[in-house]
């Protein structure tokens, strides 16, 4: 029998490859800044879409020659091109406005060392090599007048997140100042509960945070009444109420990152409401910058228009017109008027284009008052996609393709009478009702959690782009194990789906699932129709086993009619009076409804088809016109021959 090597051996070699891989990276990175050079001269853009997907088809079939996983290979190098685009961009930024590239910089931010804007603004400082020295502010009255007088260079302000949205105070002061936007950053905001000398949750009776984590952590501070919030300025100082306290009841909600500053433990992970949460930060100065042509530029602008019907409608035609793209509209009251709003405007635009001159112009003549506050370099860096014919997995993205209803508005809202285009939604990787054939596979839980995240990954390797999470209620998980569940099938660059059987159970399966899998004996329930339609959480609706085509429909009326409109249908099969206990799949059904209806169809083939017929089933499934199908984790259970067959639908 060969003896195990040596533990202490092998993690030296692991050193020496850790060490080796980040000399590589840095390589990498000095030539993509070489990249950027010729760019500067030839005047090209910096993203070549085309080129970055065949870099990716070729590396993942070079990692699958390596045995690794064809997930990992992919958000690895998303993260590098990610990271070249933002560094290039950064560069030519810097080489058109020298007067920016400074090797020092004083940057004004709220609070102090381990907040959230410092975080953000080392990092800003980090990818442009310049020296960051930190001036922490009190409030964002503050930072500006930081930067108005001298005091500080850039001023750093958060002006949106993507779970509790706009911060309106920051608009507020925005109006008022004569300095302008020259950048914007975004991070990642991990929230965590932050204690010192390694005290448990069970311990805390007081939580130290800013009002913003507060609120984007409501979901989790409810399912713990009793603790006591206190509000800080600052996420800083909350971490700092910590360190001052006499005992260790009291906890601060921040980062795991700044918590480290500061000799804080995370006792809990993962706080915030959205599992994806971001927050974006505008950088300010005193003095414009130009954006050189080839990088995607933001404008920012400010206009107030005049008090008739359809004023605002009038200005945004003018961008339509001129063919640019606004995304982002905001507003706010104007002091001293009641009833009048000021308009906060972003526009994928640069400001020294023609197009955007001639729109300021038309907007000047429409507008009592219009201001730019700046144009800067965009570092939104969309990760390039690769379809599923391709690979058999996507890169991960999020939208919602929407289509324009037809004349007959009193057509059922189902019906392709009323919509004429399909509707197509992609929840991160599953793209539902566009050109590739969806593929999700059905689990059925309790499982421990290092065999369900072994799972998981053999999942998104066969070709799957989803789970389906079958019967939580049956396996009794409380809303803490499922998001596990939910969390690690997030890890494995899949989309999540959790079966729904009741009311009760909805309001806490929608907060840490992507998609709500309404089963077929709930379809009649209406209670539980009108609450899926009031949410903006993708819902999948299984027909009733002994439903018709048209009470199915009418479900999903029921549905749209309350205002979600990210509808999937789900046939799994259904009983006739003649066989009442055999299950059977109405292909016929099938036709009529993806005949008749908009909305995306999806064959469930986990109850009513026997194994030997799945491929001929799957494949009768795709050719009838359905967007793709659901199978069980038992069917097909090698990996190879469910590879196999993804394959073959994928084609």
């Amino acid at each position: 029998m060969n003896k195990a090597p040596e533990l202490n051996q092998t993690r030296k070699q692991i050193t020496a490859l850790d060490k080796e891989l980040l000399s590589l990276l840095s390589k990498r990175r000095d030539l993509s800044l070489d990249v950027a050079r010729s760019k500067e001269v030839d005047v090209r853009p910096i993203r070549d879409t085309q080129r970055e997907k065949e870099l990716l088809a070729r590396l993942v079939e070079q990692g699958r020659e390596h045995g690794l996983d064809a997930h990992f290979v992919i958000s690895l190098y998303q993260s590098i091109i990610e990271d070249s685009v933002l560094n290039q961009q950064a560069y030519l930024h810097g080489r058109a406005n020298p007067e920016i590239q400074q090797q020092q910089s004083t940057i004004a931010y709220l609070g102090a060392r381990g907040s959230y804007s410092y975080l953000a603004a080392s990092r800003f400082c980090q990818r442009r090599q310049v020296e960051m020295v930190d001036l922490g502010c009190q409030s964002f009255d503050e930072i500006i007048k930081s930067v108005e007088l001298g005091h500080a260079d850039l001023g750093f302000l958060p002006i949106e997140n993507t779970s509790s949205g706009s911060i309106n105070e920051v608009y507020d002061v925005l109006q008022h100042t004569s300095l302008s936007i020259v950048g914007e950053t975004t991070i990642e905001v991990g929230h965590c509960l932050l204690t010192k000398n390694g005290a448990s949750v069970d311990k805390v009776t007081t939580v130290f945070a800013h009002p913003q984590p507060i609120s984007q952590c409501s979901h989790w501070l409810s399912q713990h009444p009793n603790l006591t919030l206190a509000y800080c300025s600052s996420s800083a100082e909350a971490m700092q109420k910590v360190i001052d306290a006499d005992d260790d009841s009291v906890a601060a909600i921040g980062s795991a990152e700044g918590g480290a500053l500061y000799q804080l433990n995370a006792a809990e992970t993962g706080l915030a409401n959205q599992k994806i949460n971001q927050s974006r930060f505008i950088v300010v100065a005193r003095k414009a910058v130009a954006v050189p042509s080839q990088l995607p530029a933001k404008t920012t602008l400010i206009m107030a228009t005049g008090q008739k019907p359809g004023a605002l409608v009038e200005t945004l035609l003018v961008l339509k017109a001129h063919n640019i793209n606004m995304s982002k509209l905001e507003s706010r009251p104007i002091p001293g008027t009641p009833w009048e709003e000021m308009f906060y405007l972003d526009v994928d635009a640069n400001l020294a284009t023609n197009e955007l001159q001639q729109a300021l112009k038309e907007l000047e003549r429409l507008t009592r008052f219009i201001k730019v506050l700046g144009c800067y370099p965009c570092e939104t860096v969309k990760p390039t996609q690769l379809n599923n014919s391709q690979l058999l997995i996507e890169p991960i993205s999020s939208k919602e393709v929407v289509a324009a209803p037809s004349q007959d508005e009193d057509a059922p809202k189902y019906s392709k009478l009323y919509r004429q285009q399909h509707t197509q939604i992609e929840v991160n990787q599953f793209n539902v009702g566009g050109e590739d054939f969806a593929a999700m596979q059905q689990l059925t839980l309790p499982m421990a959690a290092d065999v369900f995240a072994g799972k998981v990954k053999q999942i998104k390797e066969a070709g799957f782009q989803a789970v389906l999470l079958n019967n939580p209620t049956s396996a009794n998980l409380n809303a803490a194990e499922l998001k596990d569940y939910c969390h690690l099938i997030a890890q494995a660059g899949l989309t999540s789906s959790v079966q729904v059987d009741s009311v009760n159970d909805f309001n806490e399966t929608v907060k840490v699932t992507d998609m709500v899998y309404l089963a077929g004996k709930e379809m009649y329930n209406d209670e539980l129709l009108t609450l899926a339609g009031s949410v903006t959480t993708p819902v999948l609706l299984e027909r009733n086993t002994m439903a018709s085509t048209a009470d199915w429909l009418a479900a999903a009326n029921k549905i749209l009619s309350q205002g979600n409109q990210q509808l999937i249908l789900i046939e799994a099969g259904i009983r006739s009076f003649n066989s009442p206990e055999q299950l059977v799949l109405d292909l016929a059904g099938l036709i009529e409804v993806v005949t008749e209806s908009h909305l995306p169809v999806l064959g469930n083939i986990s109850y009513a088809v026997e194994d030997k017929l799945i491929k001929q089933q799957s494949n009768a499934i795709k050719q009838l016109g359905a967007s793709g199908v659901i199978i069980n984790e038992k069917q097909l259970s090698c990996n190879d021959t469910q590879a196999e067959l993804l394959h073959q639908l994928h084609q």
